[in-house]
């Protein structure tokens, strides 16, 4: 395979979205089950390893990984509508987040509000 140097989400983004074929009337809904899919699929990848079934084959893993962040590009091009690119707004978003999080020592636990 061709390496191909990608240094930036919205560079990343653009070039994933040339790939992009998928009902546009029905976006949302295809690129979440997607995503969740391709997630699934990393962690059967996992849970093999853990069975004994396979080991572990981190090429493999990267690969659906990679999987998963086409479709989290895709969907964050829907939905967040600033200006700029999409998929670096959700990692900064998360980011800020995080960070709020731990400032007030709410890493731990469980639910979106803490």
């Amino acid at each position: 395979m061709d390496s191909v140097n990608i240094e930036r989400f919205d560079d990343y983004a653009a070039e994933a979205h040339k790939t992009a074929i998928y009902p546009k009337d029905k976006a949302i809904e295809y690129l979440a089950l997607g995503l969740a899919g391709e997630a699934g699929e990393v962690a059967n990848k996992v849970k093999k390893i853990m069975r004994g079934d396979s080991k572990i084959n981190l090429d493999e893993i990267a690969d659906e990984l990679g999987d998963v962040m086409w479709y989290l590009s895709e969907l964050s091009a829907i939905v967040v509508k600033d200006e700029g690119a999409p998929l670096a707004l959700v990692a900064s978003r998360n980011i800020q987040k995080l960070r709020d999080r731990a400032k007030r020592g709410m890493i731990k636990g469980a639910g979106d509000n803490r």
